[in-house]
């Protein structure tokens, strides 16, 4: 049984540094700093090699979860790594981990929450499952899959298309919203509202 003084531990998936901000691949982080500016935190750096905000989400009063929002520093392909370590630092059970990333089998625009599951060729993802387990919670923001002959690695590491970046800062907002529906009012309920 979860302990309910325990935080969840949100972690926005991304790679560090300014050439990768506006990339497919880094709309984890950008939904992780959109949480943390709605909480009124800022970012420091953590020794588990990631930069963290702690506050609250929900309304105030008893209805409030403690949070942790997390962005690994490590590169995408090593997140597992500072997961875990923030996991134990802040004694958060593996139910109470979010992962917020990018996913190509599902289009632009879409959303899909779940517990579990596999890795689907994430790189992120694949870290943290190899690190702890594939029993966390995930936040699957669609991204499409790439055009005509283009490789997968070259299109995630692309900034969204203009097209796109006009509709961008809506589907962030909803993917936070998801991410506060889920930690405030279960999984169920979040999968009814937001799953596409």
């Amino acid at each position: 049984m979860t302990d309910d003084s325990s935080p969840w531990l949100i972690v926005g998936l991304g790679n560090p540094g300014p050439e990768y901000a506006g990339n497919r691949h880094n709309v984890g982080f950008m939904v992780a700093d959109l949480l943390a500016e709605r909480m009124g935190g800022k970012f420091k750096a953590h020794k588990a090699r990631a930069q963290v905000v702690e506050g609250r989400v929900g309304p105030p009063g008893p209805g409030s979860r403690r949070v942790v929002i997390a962005k690994p520093m490590s590169f995408m392909n090593l997140s597992g790594g500072p997961t875990t370590a923030l996991r134990d630092f802040y004694k958060v059970p593996v139910e109470r981990i979010i992962a917020v990333h990018d996913e190509l089998d599902i289009d632009f625009g879409q959303l899909r929450l779940k517990l579990g599951g596999g890795d689907n060729g994430h790189n992120g993802l694949k870290s943290i499952t190899k690190a702890m387990g594939p029993d966390y919670c995930r936040v699957r923001f669609g991204i499409g899959r790439p055009p005509g002959r283009m490789q997968v690695a070259d299109f995630v590491l692309k900034d969204f298309s203009s097209a796109e970046r006009k509709e961008l800062a809506f589907e962030v907002d909803r993917a936070a919203d998801a991410v506060e529906t889920l930690i405030v009012d279960g999984l169920e309920r979040a999968q009814t509202t937001y799953n596409s």
